[in-house]
């Protein structure tokens, strides 16, 4: 069996030519409201404990009862990587377990989460439970796992060695990663579909920034009341930093601090509202673009003070470490990054050998480990902002020397073409740029005299740009900024 599952993984498959809601009981989920989450962090890793647990709801009469019941099922579905680390998820039944992890409205990071979940609950009374890993595992969406996690952790588990079922669920996660991207979509389960998490109200994190030095504010723009307010400031002064959120927390990544261009790294948590730092990268990067691919906070370009970098790294929030992989072929700094289809793009920026500004573009394969020239753009951008909607690349701004822009462009991997959109109402250099609700937003930057205070959002149905009538705090460039999750 598993010669053939190896026999699956490397030899190429010859082309292998929906929703099956599953049943909800209100009372299966009546006494799984849990009343607050708090975060109990160790140097290198988070976790998270509940602090009153899980606790009955009276579902009867109707009315108030029901509605506190589907709240509590909205805190499971958006909390899922906090409850299943708790002592009470490890008592639920398995009805109540098959019934969360069966949920589309399931927010997590990766499906992962729900088999390691599955794993957790069935050794915690593996004597009794290890006869539902067939059932379980029916509802573990392992097709959307990466295939190299099958491989290694998936197939290493004795729970499923155990089970013939358990080994046909991952026999068909095998072929549908040994399917040409296209024919993936006509293998068709429940297994094989996305998860689509309810939308939880965002905020648009702005961190640090120049204005016009380094600074340590941080302010948060929400999107409902439409308004700005201050929340924690920064360990220390910082601008040009790469910046993302990942694993519900927010990092700022290098930069400058008035001084130096740094190593360090902080990360955000906004349930806190508190800062902490997190291992160093391998190098020195202001200027640098960061983004999130398969779970790893990547760390691309820059300048260290001397040079533009070519190198890029990557770090693993598991084992907070940091680990360089296949360095670009062009140096850039004043990089934009953005992911889109399963590969980092790196959007113009600046040389530093030739000292002219970039219109090429390059795109990183995790899986082949490195990075290939795409189309190049129509006109040279370094300090770009770059921002992903609806699986297209946005170039925005950016200037060539002097020249400061507000042209926009767009790249579509599908047609691997460039196309101009509206132009911005204002010129933007070395802007913030992030995706929420169908919007393009593109924060701050300056204009080539002044640092600007000004957001404004793109609406690709009508090919407009609006600016939005409140401002920053005050004017800044060279910020990061993120869109996160409104802490409950």
């Amino acid at each position: 069996m598993w010669i053939y599952l190896w026999a699956f993984y490397f030899i190429p498959l010859i082309y292998i030519s929906v929703f099956v809601p599953v049943p909800y009981c209100l009372d299966d989920f009546a006494y799984i409201v849990f009343r607050g989450i708090y975060e109990s962090k160790s140097e290198s890793v988070s976790h998270s404990v509940l602090s009153d647990s899980f606790y009955p709801v009276d579902c009867s009469p109707p009315g108030s009862s029901v509605h506190g019941i589907l709240q509590a099922r909205i805190v499971e579905w958006q909390h899922f990587a906090d409850v299943v680390l708790s002592e009470e998820f490890l008592n639920l039944g398995i009805e109540q377990v098959c019934s969360l992890i069966s949920s589309d409205k399931l927010t997590i990071s990766s499906e992962e989460k729900v088999f390691e979940a599955v794993i957790a609950w069935v050794n915690h009374d593996k004597d009794v439970r290890q006869e539902f890993m067939a059932r379980l595992m029916e509802h573990v969406r392992l097709p959307l796992l990466p295939r190299e996690y099958l491989v290694q952790r998936v197939e290493e588990e004795a729970l499923v060695k155990n089970s013939s079922a358990c080994k046909d669920y991952l026999i068909e996660a095998m072929k549908y990663h040994l399917l040409p991207t296209e024919q993936r979509m006509l293998m068709k389960s429940i297994r094989t579909r996305l998860r689509t998490p309810m939308n939880l109200p965002k905020l648009m994190v702005v961190v640090g920034g120049q204005a016009p030095k380094a600074i340590r504010s941080v302010e948060c723009y929400d999107f409902k009341e439409e308004r700005w307010h201050q929340v924690a400031e920064l360990p220390s002064r910082r601008c040009r930093a790469g910046m993302v959120y990942m694993a519900g927390l927010v990092f700022a990544v290098g930069g400058f601090n008035g001084s130096l261009r740094v190593r360090t790294v902080d990360s955000y948590d906004p349930v806190k509202d508190q800062w902490t730092s997190v291992a160093n990268m391998r190098d020195r990067r202001s200027t640098l673009g960061a983004a999130v691919l398969n779970g790893l906070l990547y760390a691309v370009g820059g300048f260290d003070g001397s040079t533009g970098l070519s190198s890029v790294e990557a770090y693993n929030i598991k084992s907070n470490e940091w680990f360089h992989v296949a360095p670009m072929n062009t140096r850039r700094s004043s990089v934009g990054v953005g992911v889109v289809g399963g590969l980092l793009y790196a959007v113009g920026g600046y040389d530093g050998a030739s000292r002219q500004c970039l219109s090429t573009v390059e795109c990183y394969s995790a899986t082949a480990n490195e990075w290939t020239y795409i189309a190049e753009m129509s006109t040279r951008r370094s300090g770009a902002g770059v921002g992903v909607l609806n699986n297209l690349l946005y170039a925005v701004g950016g200037h060539d020397g002097p020249l400061v822009r507000k042209s926009v462009e767009v790249y579509d991997p599908a047609t691997n073409t460039w196309r101009q959109v509206a132009d911005m109402n204002m010129c933007r250099r070395n802007a913030g740029v992030c995706a929420v609700n169908g919007l393009l937003y593109v924060v701050g930057g300056d204009d080539g005299s002044c640092n600007l205070a000004s957001v404004e959002y793109y609406n690709p149905t009508t090919d407009k740009w609006t600016v939005v009538s409140s401002c920053m705090s005050t004017g800044r460039s060279y910020a990061g900024v993120t869109v996160i999750d409104k802490p409950l």
